[in-house]
């Protein structure tokens, strides 16, 4: 059986292996430890869920989610109202159901994440901790005022089996959320942590990512909350504090939780650092000091326990990986320009009294390669915000393929066949050049297919780490994700950043191939001159927010408005 046929295989067999140990482990310690530290143990799983989730919405997807425990409270009040009446299925299937509503709240309590972000999101979510709180506190959990303590399973029902069900469950757990963010939704949680705008633009929806990401970290919450109802029987509120979720919040950010590793290490800090301080004499609360400078220290220096783990683990191999352009791509015929696959007419936008586009006209050939080129603030990364739908308040028309684009947002526009890069990085560096090239074509492509582009575009191997590529690599993968997504138009913004300047003109010759080899028409934003030359048959000339020439490129540069305008009198000569 060759490489390419195991490699699923594998990529299967391991997590399933290690989650099999971890039961055996669990099982081990089950009936080897004394019944206090089973007890503790029961507590470090209830945590390493809940920190599980918060690898999801904080680690993964970058959001602020400040009440985590309140999810907890959900899926312990399920777990407590269905064993309050009966309910069929027992403990397992409640458990489910709390994870469910858990997760169902969740999507609610994600809306603001829509529009809000940063400290406003985190007032949101701490807001609603604090207000679970209080009604907890006043209405309390069902069963808990006439003591009707939840039914463990049968199977499970004294401590130590209870805490091998645990183990179970924090593997299962575990194992989900690892296969979630080998998913289309994983890639999209990092996607949108680093760039929003660079997710819209790929197709993705902002709207999904957000959402999924505090559904499943909620969801994980309502698990753990159910387990702990089931630990100790009936469900308080004080074990789901504003505070407590405050201080799970900063754990995570300190250890690192979106590694499923440092999740469960973050565990069993949460459990040791508290009964180390209570052997020592000293108080328990003390505990929320420990984390809350460790957390500082995360947050202030942008680090954590995980990451700093695995870059030391990482120094032994080689820097960077970056871009190798030398060999010239073999040619190909190239087919004559069509008819105008993306037609603009007559853009303008003003900000304030600033014009920074005055009746704009364009088009790109079906085939064909159009540069547009100008000097800074002439407003060519504005044209390419308005046309990929960053700016709708623009005036005028946009049509792909003889479809009117105004009014769609910039995923619908993605979807409909019109891609775009951006002059800043916004690949995420937390996927793999593999991973990342697949989210972006959203469409099922071969091993090969993706091989094959990397290599013509001279990018590293589909199983480097972003994180060990250069910028200027970084951005050709960007390209190559979009090519393969085969859109209509692909509008590239200043491609060669972050090159050097001797690969400029080895990328000019690629990209003349990608209407041959890929079907792709492009739109080329550069201020390179060589590399425009080396490309575009037509060009178009922006000056302050205007068409100050168009056509072909020979007659477009000796032009002495161009001239004059953006090369100088001697550019040429």
């Amino acid at each position: 059986m060759s490489r390419a046929e195991t490699g699923p295989l594998t990529r299967l067999g391991v997590p399933l292996v290690v989650a099999g140990a971890a039961i055996v482990v669990g099982y081990l310690f089950s009936v080897g430890l004394d019944g206090y530290f089973v007890y503790l143990g029961m507590s470090a799983i209830v945590a390493g869920i809940a920190l599980l989730g918060l690898g999801v919405v904080t680690g993964s997807a970058g959001m602020v989610s400040l009440c985590q425990l309140t999810f907890a409270a959900v899926g312990a009040w399920v777990v407590s109202g269905l064993n309050r009446i009966g309910a069929p299925g027992g403990f397992l299937v409640w458990l489910v159901c709390g994870g469910i509503a858990a997760g169902l709240v969740g999507v609610l309590v994600g809306l603001p994440a829509l529009r809000l972000r940063g400290i406003n999101l985190a007032v949101v979510t701490l807001g609603l901790a604090a207000a679970a709180d209080l009604t907890l506190v006043q209405i309390q959990f069902p069963g808990t005022v006439d003591g009707v303590s939840v039914d463990r399973p049968e199977a499970f029902s004294d401590d130590r089996n209870y805490f091998w069900l645990g183990t179970i469950v924090l593997t299962v757990c575990c194992l989900l959320v690892h296969f979630l963010r080998k998913t289309r939704w994983g890639s999209g949680w990092q996607a949108v942590a680093f760039s929003e705008r660079g997710t819209a633009a790929a197709g993705a929806s902002v709207r999904t990512s957000k959402l999924s990401a505090f559904a499943v970290s909620a969801a994980l919450g309502g698990v753990a909350g159910g387990l702990l109802t089931g630990q100790v029987g009936l469900a308080f509120p004080a074990s789901f504090t504003a505070m407590q979720s405050l201080a799970l919040y900063v754990l995570a950010i300190m250890s690192g939780a979106h590694l499923i590793d440092m999740a469960v290490f973050g565990a069993v800090l949460w459990v040791a650092v508290p009964e180390l301080l209570k052997r020592w004499g000293v108080p328990q609360d003390w505990g929320f000091v420990v984390f809350g400078l460790l957390g500082t220290h995360a947050l202030t220096t942008g680090g954590n326990l995980g990451t700093a783990v695995r870059e030391l683990w990482r120094r032994r191999s080689k820097g960077a990986a970056g871009v190798e352009l030398s060999a010239p791509p073999a040619e190909v015929d190239m087919p004559p320009p069509g008819e105008p696959v993306l037609v603009v007419r007559d853009l303008s936008v003003s900000f304030g009294e600033v014009k920074a586009l005055a009746g704009v006209n364009l088009s790109v050939p079906s085939n064909g390669v159009l540069g547009v080129i100008g000097p800074n603030g002439a407003g060519k990364s504005t044209l390419v915000d308005i046309i990929s739908g960053f700016l709708p308040q623009a005036t005028g028309s946009v049509e792909l393929d003889g479809r009117p684009l105004n009014g769609l947002s910039p995923t619908r526009r993605a979807r409909a066949g019109l891609r775009r890069t951006f002059q800043q990085d916004r690949v995420p560096a937390g996927l793999t050049v593999g991973a990342y090239v697949r989210f972006v074509a959203r469409r099922r492509l071969s091993s090969s297919e993706i091989d094959e582009a990397l290599e013509f575009f001279g990018c590293p191997p589909a199983k480097t780490p972003l994180r060990r590529v250069d910028v200027g690599a970084r951005r050709l993968v960007e390209v190559v994700g979009h090519l393969l997504a085969r859109p209509k138009v692909l509008l590239l913004d200043e491609p060669a950043a972050g090159l050097p300047h001797e690969e400029h003109v080895a990328l000019g010759l690629r990209l003349r191939q990608v209407p041959a080899r890929f079907g792709v028409s492009v739109l080329l934003i550069e201020h390179d001159l060589d590399l425009v030359r080396s490309v575009c048959d037509t060009i178009t000339v922006l000056d302050f927010g205007q068409v100050l020439a168009s056509g072909p490129q020979a007659e477009v540069l000796a032009n002495p408005d161009v001239l004059k305008a953006y090369m100088g009198e001697t550019e040429l000569l």
